[in-house]
């Protein structure tokens, strides 16, 4: 059961990510299928200071609202295996929180507006938060990657469909 009695929370966007993805069947489902896709970010002018050092970084996290995305499941079957899934063992937009997370390549930074690259986002998505990528810190070649081992390779080339909207 889940627990009512937490404080709930609200995000502001801090901007809208613009891509050529203005529907969600065909879509690349991951960043690594959507090599050299190009898209920009535009900053909400308040907040366009924080981005000062930004450009020094090739690659940024991108967090944000999965604003396509209502209700959620506990169990998913995902775009690359056939059988049904816990959803916290997926990257499944049906979730409790409809927060989504991209690795994307940073091309430039122009004022209030970001220009990316390899971005797997349906135009007109709002952002939460940005964070520089760091391979130090963020990735662990090598660890266990449960039931997608067998087919992390595919999501290069699989598109979304509709079974989550």
């Amino acid at each position: 059961m889940r627990d009512t009695s937490s404080p709930a929370y609200a995000y502001k966007p801090i901007g809208m990510i613009h891509s050529p993805f203005t529907n969600i069947a065909g879509m690349p489902i991951q960043p690594n299928g959507a090599r050299g896709v190009r898209g920009t970010i535009d900053i909400v002018p308040d907040l366009c200071e924080g981005l000062t050092d930004l450009e020094e970084f090739s690659r940024i996290i991108l967090l944000y609202a999965l604003h396509m995305s209502s209700g959620y499941s506990l169990k998913v079957t995902p775009f690359l295996d056939p059988v049904p899934r816990g959803v916290f063992a997926t990257r499944s937009p049906k979730r409790p929180n409809a927060i989504g997370m991209s690795i994307v390549k940073l091309t430039g930074v122009d004022s209030c507006v970001l220009s990316i690259e390899d971005v797997d986002v349906i135009d007109g998505t709002p952002l939460l938060d940005i964070k520089p990528y760091v391979p130090e810190f963020d990735a662990y070649p090598g660890e266990r990657c449960g039931w997608l081992t067998a087919v992390a390779q595919n999501a290069q080339h699989t598109r979304s469909d509709t079974r989550f909207c």
